[in-house]
């Protein structure tokens, strides 16, 4: 069997994984090694924009999860896309960049997580970010790995959109990640010169000529290493040969919410019943490993409409368009196929007298049915509505002691009735936008009519078609000794082992109130400095 040794392995090549193996290597003194399951992510349809569309459907650059049925959907299997690249999910996601609500990780060090306040993080999020309009300023970066950018080229129904919602008294905000994220706006991207800057782009492509970095693509996991109770290195494969990986100083899981908890139980770490069920020894009984599931629940509601005017449709028309659009972005990266499609959006709160917003609503320029999967001639918009912290919480099990086995992925959306009875409520707030004068001239009309009073019909749709906004977090979660499911410590260490962190999504002890790509580049680039500061103190 085949070996390698290197300071560092990190299993995983997302959104904290590669902040962790970019930052390590930056000490010529230091090898780092990742170990990514997916292939390179130098491909068209991630690259441009708008292949988003075309990855939110099965097996292309996908893992296309899917949940065991839901009762509160209906009995439906929610559908789950995950990256399968270089890049991890941030090289198929909609390209939002969106950190959260100050109150967030004030919660998050409240629970017993010294070190992760939002003043804490700020300056991690500061120095992941190159953001091209607002600079270097008190709340964004200048100079970081990861491009941030206004939309080149936003469509007018975007300001149709913010206009209606102003005129529900839902403000415009300036930048809603700055002092306040109340409000209504255009998305910031995560794009540079017109192409995806995923986490690989940003942190990995400009250092892949250094020596004591070494990429391992197409090389999923099979099991971590151990010397008694410490963590020495990683299995994985290479077709199908299992070859090792050792790693002298510590190994960093970034594998993800669903394959992060999957590597511990593989690997003996997480709840002894369920892996003794298995047939797996037990190295660490570790309750947590796999609990404390959260997701944003998403309801999306498209129209078509007989004015085309800002939309993307599937017709012969605009096909022509899409053609004379694809020449222009292949020679100038520039025009229509710049869009993300998710342009425009809002962060709201159900009631005045909360806090902080419980809701988000994403506006997109086509219709959006099924992720994308159920097409529909012609043309129109679509909009989202989420609720931002759901009371709602689930499980990533293990299928089978098979590596190369999906997990099972259990939301449980809608198990607290107050998840479906607030999203009601906002598909009530969302449709007094949609359903205003200022969209009257676009002639819409419902791809699903439904009475807005009635809130049983309300209720009936949301079960029939709601589903993920892609956000799983928190199966790895950080705590205190004293919280009986806390799988890592503040600083990331998996309890009752040494020599093994987790830097991605999953150590999040609560979901964020927004999009979870920055928070996990944010969690990957505070690892990076724990890794060095730890190890200056061995």
């Amino acid at each position: 069997m085949n070996q390698q040794v290197f300071d560092y392995v990190v299993v995983g090549g997302g959104s904290g994984g590669c902040p962790v193996a970019a930052r390590l290597s930056e000490d010529p003194q230091v090898s780092v090694c990742l170990v990514e399951a997916g292939g390179s992510d130098k491909k068209i349809l991630i690259q441009a924009p708008p292949g988003v569309v075309v990855m939110m459907r099965e097996g292309f650059h996908n893992w296309s999860f899917e949940t065991v049925p839901q009762p509160g959907l209906n009995g439906r299997r929610g559908y789950q896309p995950r990256g399968k690249a270089l890049g991890g999910s941030s090289s198929i996601n909609g390209m939002v960049y969106v950190r959260g609500h100050r109150w967030d990780y004030d919660h998050w060090a409240s629970l017993g997580n010294p070190g992760w306040s939002y003043e804490d993080v700020l300056p991690y999020f500061r120095k992941s970010e190159h953001n091209e309009r607002f600079g270097d300023n008190e709340f964004h970066g200048a100079g970081g790995p990861l491009n941030v950018a206004e939309l080149q080229s936003p469509s007018p129904l975007c300001e149709v959109f913010m206009s209606a919602a102003e005129a529900q008294g839902i403000p415009r905000t300036d930048d809603y990640n700055g002092r306040e994220q109340d409000g209504c706006f255009r998305y910031q991207v995560t794009q540079k010169d017109g192409e995806r800057c995923s986490a690989a782009k940003g942190y990995l492509w400009p250092n892949l000529k250094r020596g004591n970095l070494k990429l391992f693509l197409n090389a999923p996991f099979h099991s971590l290493m151990f010397e008694g109770k410490r963590c020495v290195g990683v299995r994985y494969y290479n077709g199908k040969q299992v070859q090792e990986v050792r790693a002298r100083r510590e190994v960093i899981l970034a594998a993800g919410a669903f394959g992060s908890p999957q590597a511990l139980m593989l690997s003996g770490i997480g709840p002894a019943e369920h892996l003794q069920q298995l047939g797996i020894p037990v190295l660490v009984d570790l309750p947590g490993v796999g609990q404390n599931l959260q997701d944003h629940i998403d309801y999306t509601v498209p129209y078509k409409v007989s004015n085309p005017e800002g939309c993307i449709g599937l017709t012969v028309g605009g096909g022509i368009k899409l053609a004379a659009a694809a020449v222009e972005w292949a020679s100038k990266r520039s025009g229509m196929l710049t869009t993300n499609f998710a342009e425009a959006g809002a962060f709201l709160r159900s009631a005045p007298a909360l806090d902080k917003p419980d809701l988000q609503m994403v506006f997109v320029t086509a219709v959006v049915d099924d992720h994308g999967r159920k097409l529909h001639w012609g043309y129109g918009y679509s909009c989202h509505i989420e609720v931002l912290r759901p009371k709602s919480v689930g499980t990533v099990t293990l299928r089978s002691r098979n590596p190369l086995d999906a997990p099972v992925i259990d939301p449980r959306f809608f198990e607290h009735r107050e998840d479906i009875d607030l999203l009601v409520q906002a598909a009530k707030i969302q449709a007094r936008v949609l359903e205003s004068e200022h969209f009257a001239p676009f002639g819409a009309q419902l791809i699903y009519p439904i009475d807005w009073n009635d809130d049983r019909q309300i209720e009936q749709d949301i079960r029939s078609r709601a589903d993920t906004q892609y956000h799983p977090v928190g199966t790895c979660r950080m705590g205190p000794d004293s919280d009986p499911l806390a799988v890592v410590d503040e600083r990331l260490r998996v309890r009752g082992v040494e020599g093994l962190r987790i830097a991605d999504a999953s150590i999040m002890p609560t979901i964020p109130g927004g999009n979870t790509n920055a928070p996990t580049i944010m969690i990957g680039e505070k690892a990076a400095v724990m890794l060095k500061e730890d190890a200056l103190r061995a």
